[in-house]
């Protein structure tokens, strides 16, 4: 059976692992989510070696068609983060 985590259970896992307080664990793991996010915010990468890179990918404005009416339309650019897993955990996870 799979397992999910969730931020209150890597704060834990990382407190008990550097015998630190859930609540100290916890604001480590939100400075490190908080990080990632500014750098994407302004437009940059974040390359974890042997985890993976995040990356904002810029999707140009397209022509596409609405489904129910057929009529052409405008899709507008847009930006969205994405997260390219590296050889390793490609390999753990197989």
């Amino acid at each position: 059976m799979s397992e999910t985590k969730n931020k209150k259970a890597l704060a834990e896992t990382l407190a008990t692992s550097l015998d630190i307080t859930k609540k100290s664990a916890l604001e480590i793991i939100e400075l490190v989510f908080d990080d990632i996010k500014d750098t994407l915010g302004k437009g940059g990468e974040v390359d974890i070696a042997g985890f993976g890179k995040f990356e904002v990918k810029v999707r140009k404005e397209r022509e596409g068609i609405n489904p129910s009416t057929k009529e052409k339309i405008t899709i507008a650019a847009s930006k969205s983060p994405t997260f390219k897993a590296s050889k390793a955990l490609k390999e753990l996870v197989k």
